[in-house]
């Protein structure tokens, strides 16, 4: 019997089945037939899978690839992991309504620039090419990119208020019950022409790149509560999913906004997934919160569907001199955030105003000293920001004084303090003594020694810090939580801020240190259960079913280490650096629409020049369109 590929001796984990060494046939891009001997059938590629594990392809559950599949469509960064379906258009913003150009304004520039940390120039790039107006012409769109991974993409709530209202007022005033009706209409149309869901945004780190509004949150973030509920009804009478993410200073505001995933109080549940699960440093009591929500909504009284993103690694970020999403957080800190990212003479400005130093210094010694409030707070990890401003937990990665590179910002400031003084007992360079005479030498404490970090290096300093997830244990435990789901890799965007793209990966690792039983229970979660929750119809490899099918090394997982495998690289697409992840070995085999993407580590030729995914659209749409 003829079959197009033939995988030999894999450890297949599929669904609720138990892991079994099978053959699997695949033909015409789906599952032709599974045995534990396939001798009978012939194929043009076969591959020797013994001692490699084989599941679906991965799911990407939270991306904000909109943009580079306009660029570049294989998504190379996700597809080399194992990745083969993404959800694009999260938090809010996305393409649906085209780029929305109308007088003056240009929102894929303004909203995307300091929530995604891409260079406006990129930005206006993308934007330029962008030739539909209406969900529905994206739609089509969307079919005709030659895409890598599959994509599945929701309708965005900034964007849809900008439609309604118009930029301005979506950011200056309430809509109107008529737009409000308006922004319902539009979205009902979008999920019923295939749109799995729509998303929002609350958290207090997105804000625009426009004067005179980068002082102002994206549009999202106006809408209150009566607003939300309107349009959420919308997702709930059509069975799709709501993408949220929380008012996290408020836990009133959390609570309210979230028991509209509740049956019991609205009539049936709606499906609600929410970023993120994830044990803040400064603060220990977020992830006991974040769980306990969890499971109240998800009670037999509440009879919500709600579902918190756990991310499966340490929340390791970067930040390019003062420019990353942790400082938009920090009032003192997103005044740098607000100027371009290219105009370091504004921020040297800012850096060197009076005022501006007074309030600095403020806000960064605030409750590191004295016995009151502040100092409590920090004492006891209750702090109200996720940036705990602690000098030891703040690692130079990139540097023009490179041997500084690697130093924490307190061995760099004890190494500054310590050849003042002349206690520094190892020889300096020429260039050293000169930068630390020059521009260091009036340093007094950790608060002078940030403020000229940022004025001396700016954004050829790269530094990053750990905010969440420090203990890897706690990311098991919360991984393996049946009520949260494994996802919020923000890949495609915070180009050199975030290196998530192989979490998928790290999340099988841990899950491994419990056996085959617990990597079942995973591989579920990564593949047929982030299938359910958007309703499409891909996670796993019956016969019959579409080949979505990689193949992992067990022994290179067990040995890789994801942090250790990030770089720098530049990338055309973005004319930017960009951090990625390198898990060669890890995943031997992609296998997209029973094409192959990545075969023994390397590219195919397909990858990006032809269309191996599809554009996923809900069951009940596709049922429909057939």
């Amino acid at each position: 019997m003829k079959a197009d590929i033939l995988i030999r001796n894999a450890r297949v984990f599929n669904d609720v089945q138990a892991p079994i060494t099978e053959d699997i046939a695949i033909k015409d891009g789906k599952i032709l037939a599974r045995g534990t001997s396939l001798n009978h059938y012939q194929a043009e590629q076969e591959f020797d899978a013994t001692g490699k594990w084989a599941m679906p392809g991965l799911f990407d559950i939270h991306t904000h690839y909109d943009l580079e599949l306009e660029v570049s469509p294989g998504l190379p960064e996700s597809t080399r992991h194992g990745t083969t379906t993404v959800a694009i258009a999260n938090c809010s913003l996305g393409l649906a309504f085209g780029n929305q150009r109308r007088n003056g304004f240009d929102p894929i520039v303004d909203c995307y620039a300091r929530v995604e940390n891409m260079p406006k120039s990129v930005l206006r790039k993308c934007a330029d090419k962008v030739t539909w107006n209406t969900p529905r012409e994206y739609l089509e769109h969307l079919e005709e990119v030659k895409l890598g991974p599959n994509v599945i993409t929701m309708m965005p709530h900034s964007m849809l208020r900008i439609e309604a209202m118009g930029f301005e007022a979506s950011v200056n005033r309430d809509p109107t019950q008529e737009e409000i009706v308006d922004m319902q209409r539009k979205l009902r149309d979008g999920l019923k022409i295939g749109y799995a869901g729509f998303s929002t945004d609350a958290l207090p780190f997105h804000y625009l790149a426009n004067q005179p509004n980068c002082h102002k949150t994206i549009p999202t973030q106006f809408a209150k509560y009566d607003e939300i509920k309107q349009l959420t009804e919308v997702v709930r009478q059509e069975e799709r999913l709501w993408q949220a993410t929380p008012p996290k200073d408020s836990p009133i505001d959390v609570f309210k906004t979230f028991l509209l995933s509740s049956g019991r109080l609205h009539g049936k549940p709606l499906k609600t997934t929410v970023v993120a699960a994830l044990d803040v440093a400064t603060n220990r009591n977020l992830i006991k919160l974040t769980r306990l929500l969890n499971k109240m909504l998800n009670s037999k009284f509440l009879n919500g569907k709600f579902y918190m993103q756990a991310l499966g690694a340490r929340f390791k970020i970067w930040s390019d001199g003062a420019v990353t999403p942790i400082a938009e957080e920090i009032p003192e800190l997103r005044a740098l955030n607000e100027t371009d990212l290219e105009d370091r003479a504004a921020r040297q400005v800012i850096l060197n105003d009076p005022e501006y130093i007074k309030v600095f210094r403020s806000m960064w010694m605030k409750g590191k000293s004295g016995f009151n409030l502040a100092r409590l707070k920090r004492k006891l990890r209750i702090e109200d920001y996720a940036f705990d401003r602690d000098l030891e937990q703040m690692t130079i990665d990139v540097c023009p004084q490179k041997n500084w590179e690697g130093m924490t910002f307190q061995q760099a400031l004890d190494r500054v303090v310590s050849f003042k003084a002349g206690n520094l007992s190892e020889e300096v360079s020429s260039e050293e003594a000169e930068l630390i005479n020059s521009d260091f030498f009036w340093v007094a404490d950790e608060a002078d020694f940030m403020l000229q970090m940022l004025r001396t290096f700016d954004t050829d300093l790269s530094w990053f810090t750990i905010t969440a997830n420090r203990d890897t244990s706690t990311v098991r435990e919360l991984l393996m939580d049946p009520t949260l789901l494994p996802g919020f890799n923000d890949s495609g965007a915070h180009l050199t801020n975030m290196a998530f793209y192989d979490v998928n990966l790290r999340s099988l690792k841990l899950a491994a240190e419990g056996g085959e039983k617990d990597v079942a229970f995973m591989v579920k979660r990564l593949t047929k259960d982030a299938a359910d929750v958007f309703n499409v119809d891909r996670g796993t490899i019956y016969e019959g079913d579409v080949a979505d099918l990689i193949l992992v090394d067990p022994q290179a997982l067990n040995g890789y280490d994801g942090e250790a495998n990030i770089q720098r690289i530049y990338r055309e697409e973005y004319e930017h650096e960009q951090l990625v992840n390198r898990s060669e070995g890890v995943v031997d085999l992609v296998l997209i629409g029973g094409k192959v993407a990545i075969k023994q580590g390397d590219f195919s030729d397909e990858l990006g020049q032809e269309k191996l995914g599809s554009l996923l659209k809900p069951r009940d749409v596709e049922i429909a369109a057939a």
